[in-house]
């Protein structure tokens, strides 16, 4: 298993880039919005996740563990699969996808390419209490592709220390999110 990948981006296209690493190239498929946010020549890392079928093996790259096992979530709903989670999840930033599928928003999840209403829905059942509790309430917008993207550190630290994302996000909901990382995540874990 392939969990991240570090190296020059070499190549861009449809989504996806190519990882130059020691001299070996992965293509890696990427949500929308870490796509524009990747530039050639620049160094980056990805969390990946590594599927393999009969015919092919793919790596679908994220910016932020968050995201990633947003992705896991997602594809393990019946019916979604790795082309429907990327759309999903290039909706908006990860911690939106994650406040809309806790706040039931069907109609936003229908909006990502390739999933209709059934499918929308069978994700907010499937996953709404796996996802923690809302970070805030009401529609979710769709954040426009350039808009930057709200990455929570001390989330990602939880989910390496080995919490599921929706106990991380519960034990992250009543802690200030005004202090430093590092203390957001001590202050966690007393809880």
């Amino acid at each position: 298993m392939i969990a991240h990948i570090k190296g020059k981006i070499a190549e861009k296209f449809n989504n996806s880039v190519i990882v130059d690493v020691h001299g070996v190239g992965y293509e890696v498929a990427l949500t929308s919005l870490d796509f524009e946010d990747t530039n050639l020549d620049e160094e980056r890392k990805f969390y990946t996740y590594h599927k393999i079928s009969e015919t092919s093996e793919d790596l679908y790259g994220f910016s932020t563990l968050a995201a990633k096992k947003i992705f896991e979530l997602l594809i393990s709903v019946n019916g979604v699969g790795p082309k429907a989670g990327m759309a999903i999840l290039s909706l908006a930033a990860p911690e939106e996808v994650r406040n809309a599928i806790a706040n039931a928003d069907v109609a936003f999840v229908s909006k990502a390419a390739g999933v209709g209403k059934k499918s929308a829905e069978r994700v907010i059942v499937d996953l709404r209490d796996k996802v923690g509790v809302p970070s805030h309430y009401g529609a979710t917008e769709i954040i426009g592709a350039k808009a930057a993207e709200e990455h929570d550190e001390a989330l990602d630290a939880l989910m390496a220390l080995g919490f599921p994302l929706k106990e991380a996000t519960e034990a992250l909901a009543n802690v200030d999110k005004s202090l430093p990382t590092e203390q957001r995540v001590k202050e966690a874990l007393k809880r």
